[in-house]
């Protein structure tokens, strides 16, 4: 995951921005008491999100403390602790965070990435044993997803999108056993998984075709190697149309959830903080291509 998955702050009460914050928080306390401080650096709202969706369908009474942190240390800040939900979060974090350093030493032979994969590797050996078929079957589906786009030709956008969406369908249905909406947690997480693939395809499609590295949409439409500028313009509306439907399909599979709390703060994320990402992503990058012309 990449770090999109955030809140509107502008649609979201004060309440449930300071509750987003402590899971935040407690998911960052959670890593260094599970795994360490440097890993602590792979931090991002997408697992926070995790934390905060899983921890929303459980019985576990949430616990808050008061606490100061290195980033912080003026004002104690409201943390959740001993919280299963956020531990799972946290290990898929330093997980997740490995297999995307491999990649990025793979596509760009990064010494930095591969050094500190190397050193993850030393933390995720810290890793409970229960996740161990976690960490096989995320590693499977990540190994399909390199393949695939290593023969990407001839795919749909669709084809290639898949895979990443279905590692975050599992990712969020293997928590929860119960099979009264484990398909729903896998179908939220599927939409929720393409979504994030498709838009990060399109965030980084100006330098990836500058840099000529692999990026799904390029790939799919771009058969006349045509200027940033120009497939930008195409794909935006087809774009915008795939990224919707993906958000359509997380509000509907939430509502299908027994959310015990904090429905308010998810529908946020997965309404108008989805909707703002993609206003940043597609206009953001029309003002700075408009003031270049200038």
């Amino acid at each position: 995951m990449f770090g999109y998955v955030t809140p509107c702050k502008m649609e979201l009460k004060i309440k449930d921005f300071e509750k987003f914050k402590a899971y935040y928080c407690g998911l960052c306390r959670s890593i260094k008491s599970n795994f360490g401080n440097l890993p602590r650096l792979a931090l991002n709202y997408d697992m926070t999100f995790l934390a905060l969706l899983l921890d929303s369908l459980s019985d576990e009474k949430s616990i808050v403390e008061k606490q100061f942190c290195t980033i912080h240390p003026l004002k104690k800040r409201a943390v959740l602790i001993s919280n299963s939900a956020i531990d799972y979060a946290a290990f898929c974090n330093v997980l997740l965070t490995y297999y995307k350093l491999l990649d990025n030493f793979t596509d760009e032979k990064s010494l930095k990435s591969k050094i500190y994969a190397s050193l993850l590797t030393i933390y995720l050996k810290k890793s409970p044993s229960y996740y161990g078929e976690n960490s096989k079957k995320i590693s499977e589906i990540l190994k399909t997803l390199s393949m695939e786009e290593q023969a990407f030709n001839g795919k749909s956008l669709d084809e290639l999108s898949h895979h990443f969406a279905d590692l975050t369908g599992y990712i969020l249905a293997a928590y929860e056993k119960d099979k009264n909406y484990e398909d729903s947690l896998y179908n939220l997480g599927y939409n929720l998984g393409k979504w994030i693939y498709i838009i990060d395809a399109y965030d980084d499609l100006e330098i990836d075709i500058k840099e000529s590295k692999f990026n799904a949409i390029n790939s799919v439409f771009n058969s006349k190697n045509l200027q940033y500028n120009e497939i930008a313009s195409l794909v935006k509306d087809r774009i915008n149309f795939s990224l919707c439907l993906c958000g359509s399909g997380c509000i509907e599979n939430l509502n299908k959830l027994p959310i015990k709390r904090n429905y308010d703060l998810l529908y946020n994320i997965l309404q108008y903080g989805l909707m703002e990402k993609m206003d940043k992503v597609f206009n953001g990058k029309e003002e700075m291509n408009n003031e270049k012309s200038l």
